[in-house]
């Protein structure tokens, strides 16, 4: 088996609580508007979330007009009034993102584990479905920014997981085979497939495994086991 030379990482429920952050940040969107942010209120948003980012992903909208989807979507289902024009719209987004903002966190274990990985040698990867603006702004808000030897975001690079050139695109970047390369995510069809598809090695992380163990130890122990004669 070809030696592992790489560990390339996915962002958004990986490496990055973007579930954790969105809930806080819609819990108190919710009540600035004056409502009550019932687990239905709440569940409703990222039924919306999903269904509009796919649309988004899919390259049916843009994404921005998916951010106005959503608040279509989810406004009238609390009983509050849509804006009728995109700026309304626009702005009244803004109030939920400095909720969000406000609240983006990593995963415990995660700089220590990608310090880690760095002084044992490996090269180090980042491939995420989304903006190019906000997922480099996630980054710079959370230290990211200088861990990664190469960034491919997908609005940037023109493809998307699971599709395998997503993959081979920051293989490339990276200057190593998929064969020599872990690819990191929590998403079976997006990351784990589309990772294998390339060539690459693949795990799967789940945080909200009750008791489970940190990221650093799932992927470190994973490493080694690569090892392993």
């Amino acid at each position: 088996m070809t030696a592992l030379r790489a560990v390339c990482f996915d962002l958004d429920g990986t490496l990055f609580d973007h579930r954790g952050a969105a809930r806080t940040g819609v819990v108190a969107f919710i009540e600035r508007l004056g409502l009550r942010p019932t687990d239905a209120a709440v569940d409703a948003w990222f039924a919306a979330e999903d269904e509009q980012y796919e649309r988004w992903r899919s390259r049916q909208i843009s994404f921005q007009e998916q951010r106005r989807a959503r608040l279509r979507t989810v406004l009238p289902a609390l009983g509050h009034p849509v804006p009728t024009s995109d700026d309304g719209l626009d702005a009244l987004f803004d109030e939920y993102l400095q909720g969000y903002r406000t609240s983006w966190r990593l995963f415990p274990g995660t700089l220590s584990l990608l310090q880690d990985l760095r002084s044992r040698g490996f090269r180090l990867g980042l491939l995420t479905n989304g903006s190019e603006e906000q997922q480099r702004d996630k980054l710079a808000r959370t230290g990211l920014d200088t861990a990664f030897d190469a960034v491919c975001i997908s609005e940037a690079i023109g493809v998307q997981k699971p599709d395998a050139r997503a993959f081979l695109t920051v293989a490339r970047a990276l200057d190593v085979d998929p064969a020599a390369c872990l690819f990191v995510g929590d998403d079976v069809a997006r990351d784990i497939v589309g990772a294998r598809a390339a060539g690459m090695r693949a795990l799967l992380v789940d945080h909200d495994v009750p008791g489970s163990a940190d990221i650093r130890t799932v992927v470190l122990g994973a490493v080694d086991a690569a090892a392993m004669p």
